[in-house]
């Protein structure tokens, strides 16, 4: 079977599911982030400081990491794996409601928590959808495609949120995450379960007669996917915590309507996002993945210089577009080097969330730290030294990039 073959469809049927797969990943990005970076604000405007705030970021950040693994070994063995996309969009929409309702300490941290849990499982099933889909040869192109819808959809979700919420308030921000998560629901629905190849998404290989999957210190003794993870960590420590603190920062200066400026650092970013996912999916094509991290990895002190000496009138355009080729570059490397370090393993979700769950304790602890430093030192040293962080991410690329050329399937364990 071709990679990019559906048994017993045709070619306009393969089509037509890959469209509703880029629909659902455009719709997904409201969906999943929820409120997202505009909960600083809210909590902002009901007289929270920037400490607690960070805080209640990182309990979720925290609950997410937790569940990440798990949530990757199950999509690995499930074949219900669109289920991992309706249960926690609907998860996610009600949880983040209740924040309309109270904005006690605990409810807050309890609906961040909720939300996290949820939403840990999103990614990783959408990318064992694409791959059961296109399968390993056509992943590059297809999750490229994927993420640039994604950053499309975070970019509309962001400047309808950011219009939406000046107008008629925060309400109708967390009516529009509905509306995003109902259709990201229908979006899901709408490809068939014999569409996608089991085998494929949890990474056996093409006429691999093996029927189960290689043992879980597969992960443990994978260098390349300690390597990354580890890299990932420490660029996700100082890379958390620039966009809420960005915009608290702005909204403690009185700087214009806070929902707005929220909103253009999003779409300012996700704008780029599109493009930098579209080059990194040729580079990848033609150079591999190294390249791309270690130009994701660069971005970050770049950004954190230049978020420290720029008023945020002119800053917002460069900080944000530096975010934009950070995360638009990471977006198409990360998840694609994953499932080439892991191919042949049968534990390519579990890889993926493991990976997730290790760069998710950086982008987890980063609110804390970064609200903290702003609260006792001023945001200009807080910018500083979060960016300063993904100097460690710098080093470790430079250092073992040879290593990352090697997959860790069974025959290369032994």
């Amino acid at each position: 079977m071709s990679d990019l073959a559906v048994p017993h469809s045709s070619k306009s049927k393969v089509m037509s599911f890959r469209a509703s797969l880029e629909a659902l990943n455009f719709f997904m990005a409201d969906m999943q982030a929820g409120i997202g970076p505009f909960l600083g604000i809210f909590l902002l405007a009901h007289q929270w400081k920037s400490g607690p705030i960070g805080t209640v970021m990182t309990l979720g950040g925290v609950a997410g990491v937790l569940v990440t693994i798990p949530a990757g070994a199950l999509i690995d063995q499930t074949r219900h794996k669109k289920l991992f996309v309706i249960i926690p969009g609907i998860c996610t929409v009600l949880a983040s409601s209740v924040i309309l309702l109270s904005q006690n300490f605990w409810v807050v941290g309890l609906s961040q928590v909720a939300t996290a849990i949820a939403g840990a499982a999103i990614v990783p099933a959408v990318m064992a959808i694409t791959l059961g889909l296109v399968h390993q040869k056509g992943f590059n192109r297809q999750n490229g495609r994927n993420q640039a819808w994604n950053h499309a959809g975070n970019m509309v979700g962001a400047g309808l949120s950011g219009y939406l919420g000046m107008m008629y308030g925060m309400p109708a921000i967390f009516y529009l995450s509905a509306f995003f998560g109902l259709i990201s629901i229908i979006s899901v629905s709408l490809i068939p379960a014999s569409a996608i190849d089991d085998r494929a998404a949890r990474g056996m290989k093409e006429g691999d007669t093996q029927t189960g999957a290689n043992s879980f210190k597969t992960l443990i003794e994978c260098r390349p996917l300690l390597l990354l993870a580890a890299a990932l960590a420490c660029f996700h420590l100082g890379n958390g915590a620039m966009l809420p603190l960005y915009g608290i920062g702005a909204a403690s200066q009185g700087h214009g309507n806070a929902s707005m400026f929220v909103a253009m650092t999003i779409v300012i970013a996700q704008l780029v996002m599109i493009g930098a996912s579209i080059i990194a999916m040729r580079m990848a094509d033609k150079n591999g993945y190294w390249l791309v991290l270690l130009l994701s990895f660069i971005a970050l002190p770049i950004r954190g210089v230049v978020a420290a000496y720029l008023n945020y009138h002119i800053g917002i355009y460069p900080v944000q577009a530096l975010d934009g080729i950070g995360a638009g570059l990471q977006s198409v490397a990360v998840p694609g080097l994953v499932a080439q370090i892991l191919n042949g393993t049968g534990r390519i979700n579990v890889g993926q969330g493991a990976v997730m769950t290790v760069q998710g304790i950086g982008a987890a602890l980063s609110p804390a730290i970064g609200g903290w430093l702003a609260q006792g030192m001023g945001f200009q040293p807080a910018f500083m030294v979060l960016g300063s962080f993904a100097t460690v991410s710098i080093i470790i690329w430079l250092y073992y990039h040879k290593t990352l050329g090697y997959v860790c399937d069974q025959d290369h364990l032994q």
